[in-house]
Parts: structure tokens; C-alpha cells; sequence
């Protein structure tokens, strides 16, 4: 009999054999010592049930017999499947490594092994998924619905969108963001962002971001600020104070859902689009890289992918011999 990983499912044995001994004091020590839920535990005994179950086809009924073979193996078993089941998903796959991980290395550091045979076998990393970028239009539909009306709530919230999407900022980097992070009246409009690590960068803003952000700081913010001890943040709430990073992801949500773009917006939409829209447009991957504030190419390089796409959009719509 297989499970739906297509490693073979056995019985639980009349008698336990060390290794099998040897889980349960660890599921045990999860529970009693670590306070592991009884939802993780549990998948965690079904992860185990079926490495053990692998191993004692081996012959394996000890710790100390298991090499890293045998972990790998089972890793393979995962993932091939059997006649009967289809193989297991790579985030499936991962979590029974895990457990199989933290199972050895607690049988090591409790003396029961020499060594730890499953600490060089890695999870299989889940596929990674293409950032999703918003059309020129229907970023242009969300900085309307950002703003209704022309209170200071709605002042800021088009200068908090119009600013994400002009810059290529962070939620987190713009809701960090200080007076003295703007420039000053008459200099060109860029704003100083502070990234990942302590990066700082100067990145420019288009004249809709600067104008947005103009109108908000003249019309919006002191009446807002007004309520609150004084800060120097450039985004305040209705007390005065700094506005918060899910404050300022509620306000983005509210627009997707009056712009009908609910389901496709995320804390990192407006950004990569932001980077999508600059390839698109002809940029340098260099210089997009540098405005994102990424420290190595190679993650700005995902944005590319989502350029291509475009780019077979363009082609099935416009090459005479596409369809």
C-alpha cells in the first residue's frame, strides 16, 4: 500500500523499534518542552510515519543505521511519486524534510547518533512566482479611486500611491519616510528612501507623485498633524501620529476595491509595476536595479520575465504571422 506521496505506508508495528522509539520521544519533546500545536505535531507524526515506513523497507530500524542516502532518497520518493500517486509538491515535499531534519538533529545532539545524517539534505525550494505588475491603466484607475473627495485623508492617500508607484518604494519605506527626506522647494523632486540593511538611495519623483505629495503636505497633513505632539513623518494618521505600514496597506486596499482591482493588488504591487513599466519603457535593468535598491542584479533580473511577457503580448497582437 502506497500514501499519496508514493512512499510505501505501513502499519504501525506491535512492537517499536528503536527508531521508531526514538521519534516518539522526539514528537513527545516537541510537544511537552517546545509547546509545538497540536495541528504542526500532527503532520509532523504523518511526515515521520512515512520516512520510517520508507527506511524499515530498507531494512532500517535504527538511528544509527541511517545515512544520508536514505534521506536523499526519500527526498526523491517525495518527489517522483509511485504508480498509484502523484508526486508530492515541492512545499509538501519540504515540510516532510523538516521534520526528518529536526528528528536527526535532535538524535544527535542527544547522543543517539554519531553524527547527523540529514543536515547537508536541503527542502526543494517552492517555484517562484513572477511578481504581479497592474496594467498602465489599471494603475491609473487605482491612483483615482486612491482619492475621494478632497479631505486630508484622501490628500494622503493619493500622495501615499502616487508616491509607491512614482518611486518603486516599499510600503514600509514610504510610511518611514521624514520631512527631511523630501527636497527642498525649488530642487528637483527626488526623496531619499532608507531600504533593507540600512540602504539609503535618492530616488526621482515624477511631476504626479511631486504634485500629490505637494498637496498633501500643504492642504493635508497640518490639519492631520495638528491632532497629535508633533512628528516628523510625512504620512500621519487622523491622531497626528506616523501612519502605520497596515494603515497605509488598508488605504491601498480600499482603492483596489473601488478601482475593481481587489484580487490583483498586494503590498507590492504598485512597486513592481513600477519596475515592469520602467523595462517596458526601454530602462536599464542597471538603472532599475539601483532605483529598487536592489544589492545584486540578479533579483531585479525577475522583473524581466514579467517584461517578456508583455513583450509576447505585444507580438501576438501585432506580427501578421503570430495566430
Amino acid at each position: 500500500m502506497t500514501d499519496n506521496a508514493g512512499v510505501p505506508e505501513t502499519s504501525a508495528p506491535s512492537g517499536r523499534h528503536p527508531l521508531r522509539r526514538s521519534t516518539d520521544e522526539w514528537l513527545d519533546h516537541l510537544r511537552v518542552e517546545r509547546g509545538v500545536s497540536a495541528h504542526t505535531l500532527a503532520a509532523y507524526r504523518r511526515d515521520t510515519g512515512r520516512y520510517l515506513a520508507f527506511l524499515a523497507e530498507r531494512g532500517v530500524r535504527r538511528p544509527e543505521q541511517v545515512q544520508e542516502a536514505h534521506v536523499t532518497d526519500f527526498l526523491a520518493a517525495l518527489r517522483a511519486g509511485g504508480p498509484d500517486a502523484p508526486p508530492l509538491a515541492a512545499t509538501s515535499a519540504a515540510r516532510a524534510v523538516v521534520a526528518v531534519r529536526g528528528l536527526h538533529r535532535f538524535l544527535a545532539l542527544e547522543g543517539e547518533t554519531p553524527s547527523d545524517p540529514a543536515r547537508a539534505v536541503t527542502p526543494p525550494a517552492p517555484p517562484r512566482r513572477l511578481p504581479k505588475a497592474l496594467r498602465v491603466d489599471e494603475v491609473e484607475r487605482l491612483l483615482s479611486a486612491a482619492s475621494v473627495g478632497d479631505t486630508p485623508a484622501a490628500l494622503r492617500d493619493r500622495a501615499l500611491l502616487e508616491l509607491l508607484y512614482g518611486s518603486g518604494a516599499r510600503v514600509s519605506e514610504a510610511t518611514a519616510l521624514d520631512l527631511d527626506d523630501l527636497p527642498s522647494t525649488g530642487e528637483d523632486p527626488v526623496v531619499r528612501l532608507l531600504g533593507k540593511g540600512g540602504k539609503e538611495r535618492i530616488v526621482p519623483l515624477g511631476s504626479y507623485a511631486a504634485d500629490a505629495l505637494g498637496a498633501w503636505l500643504v492642504r493635508g497633513r497640518p490639519v492631520l498633524a495638528g491632532a497629535g505632539r508633533g512628528t516628523a513623518a510625512v504620512f500621519v494618521n487622523r491622531r497626528g501620529g506616523r501612519l502605520s505600514r497596515q494603515s497605509a496597506w488598508n488605504a491601498i486596499k480600499a482603492a483596489a476595491r473601488r478601482a475593481d482591482l481587489a484580487d490583483s493588488v498586494s503590498p507590492h504591487t504598485l512597486r513592481h509595476s513600477f519596475a515592469t513599466h520602467l523595462l517596458d519603457g526601454g530602462a536599464d535593468i542597471r538603472v532599475v536595479q539601483e532605483l529598487l535598491g536592489h544589492s545584486s542584479v540578479t533579483t531585479t533580473q525577475i522583473y524581466t520575465h514579467v517584461s517578456t511577457e508583455r513583450m509576447r503580448e505585444v507580438y501576438a497582437q501585432a506580427h501578421p504571422r503570430a495566430r
